[in-house]
């Protein structure tokens, strides 16, 4: 009975076998003859791999480990939150490490409650860190940076410290500069640091003044920095920096003051001439936090023009006594270079040899040539001055009165920047008639993008210079990647200041302004 059933049980599946099998041949041979009549469309659609993202091992852990807590050994409590996490994960952060592997209680327990001080800490900065110890990426927001450091440098995690950098270096801009700057001093950042003095070293002047705001968040400390350093791009001239600083003074003493730069110029400056009759305001108790950065002025830089040196003695900002050795010194070189004793670039022949030959001490120094100036005294000494140039084109712009009589025409004519001599007879500026005149001369050049951080840039060695009367000089020919809108920075050089020592002088140094004591 048995082999009755065992035969047609064995041949069912082997008949209905090779019937499948026909009719797939005869179905394979029906479509091969179709396959000119299906669309050419649909066919590639048929044809085109199709990508599914598969559950990965590194969001399975993220998702069931940490947010989830499961199989979790310790719980971590911080700003009254409790996390269910793994020692094996925290381990990847010292500080943590330290915790469990050393001779700490919380080597050996089960719950660990973590004082955090830092008020730039906060909760969903804590989420992103200890987040990132489950997984091997992380997205972060420049908003959300700032905390984010902050945590990360509690955790000692440098790699989140890397990534954090590099964020922070990238959207460096008018809104986030001066925190960055901050942080970078809090947390010892020098990189970020480093990114926020360059970018308000270009934008102090050209662009931060629109965002006064921002510009009141600037510390002294920090103010004092951008304005002496020979780096910063002043545009105009060194009155500007003046102007910026009175401003600047002005939104620090009125922080609930609102409005733009051109209705909070007349604020400021009605407010400081109303003091009339009260002591200079940096003599004052008020202005003593502020001293430092009034002190980096270039004040020789300043009193070379009488409708400048008029503004600031009735702005009542800056002592007398700051500016008084500064004036007699310029008079006396002004005297020198009249009279053609000193032509900007040598020594008096006779008196060196005297000094020289017979050892005589003179009772005044002489003008040194510009070319023999060190590098930190030309970054010291030198004028700032600059220019915005909006479009491609032809430029031309004129700077008089800053170098006793020597008038300079700039030119920027098919990307090349040129110097020349002024010395037309119909000017109306006094002009030095000496046959030659020299200076020293340095110029940056720099293209920024929308966040006003800079992409691409040019910087000329210090050039010496000896101009004749109406004598033109190429100074540089502008690097292709340059692109506009530009800002030109230049550093002039002409008369070499030094420490007044002529009969009657007091003696005070009229180069570096000395900071008074309170």
């Amino acid at each position: 009975m048995g082999s009755n059933w065992s035969s047609p049980a064995i041949e069912y599946p082997i008949r209905l076998s090779k019937s499948i099998l026909g009719t797939i041949g005869r179905k394979r041979k029906r479509d091969e003859e179709s396959d000119d009549e299906v669309d050419p469309m649909i066919n590639e659609a048929m044809h085109t791999p199709k990508r599914k993202m598969l559950v990965t091992t590194a969001h399975y852990i993220y998702q069931t480990l940490f947010k989830e807590g499961i199989n979790s050994d310790v719980t971590v409590v911080a700003l009254g939150k409790e996390w269910k996490l793994h020692k094996v994960y925290l381990a990847q952060s010292p500080y943590f490490n330290s915790m469990f592997s050393g001779s700490w209680k919380e080597s050996m327990e089960s719950h660990v409650n973590i004082q955090i001080e830092d008020p730039n800490i906060n909760l969903d900065a804590l989420f992103v860190v200890l987040g990132s110890l489950y997984r091997d990426e992380f997205v972060l927001k420049p908003a959300e940076v700032v905390p984010v450091l902050a945590a990360a440098t509690l955790f000692q995690l440098d790699g989140i410290i890397t990534e954090c950098i590099e964020i922070m270096k990238d959207s460096t801009n008018v809104q986030t500069v001066v925190s960055y700057y901050n942080t970078s001093c809090q947390y010892g950042v020098p990189l970020v640091k480093e990114a926020c003095l360059n970018w308000l070293k270009v934008n102090l002047l050209s662009n931060m003044m629109d965002f006064p705001k921002k510009l009141r968040d600037i510390s002294p400390s920090l103010m004092s920095l951008l304005v002496g350093s020979p780096d910063l791009f002043v545009m105009q001239t060194e009155f500007s920096v003046y102007i910026m600083l009175k401003f600047w003074l002005f939104l620090q003493l009125h922080p609930t003051w609102e409005g733009n730069f051109s209705d909070g110029l007349p604020e400021a400056q009605k407010y400081f001439q109303s003091r009339k009759g009260q002591e200079a305001f940096l003599d004052s108790s008020a202005g003593e936090l502020y001293r430092k950065a009034f002190g980096k002025l270039r004040l020789p830089h300043l009193v070379n023009h009488h409708i400048d040196l008029e503004v600031i003695h009735s702005d009542n900002i800056i002592p007398s006594r700051w500016l008084g050795p500064v004036i007699e010194q310029q008079w006396y070189q002004m005297l020198r270079i009249d009279q053609g004793v000193d032509k900007g670039h040598q020594k008096d022949e006779f008196y060196s040899i005297l000094q020289v030959v017979a050892g005589l001490k003179l009772p005044f120094p002489f003008s040194r040539r510009p070319k023999e100036v060190s590098s930190a005294e030309f970054l010291e000494e030198s004028l700032r001055c600059g220019r915005t140039i909006l479009t491609e084109g032809h430029h031309c712009w004129r700077w008089t009165g800053f170098n006793f009589g020597l008038d300079v025409i700039m030119n920027l004519t098919n990307r090349k920047l040129k110097i020349r001599r002024n010395h037309r007879a119909d000017c109306t500026a006094l002009l030095s008639h000496q046959p030659s005149r020299h200076l020293l001369i340095r110029v940056t050049i720099a293209s920024l993008d929308g966040q006003l951080q800079v992409v691409s840039s040019q910087k000329t060695d210090v050039i010496s210079l000896s101009l004749g009367q109406g004598e033109e000089f190429k100074v540089v020919q502008l690097d292709y990647k340059l692109k506009f809108p530009l800002l030109l920075s230049f550093n002039f050089l002409v008369v070499v200041s030094s420490k007044l020592g002529f009969p009657g002088s007091s003696g005070v140094e009229a180069v570096v302004t000395p900071e008074p004591s309170s």
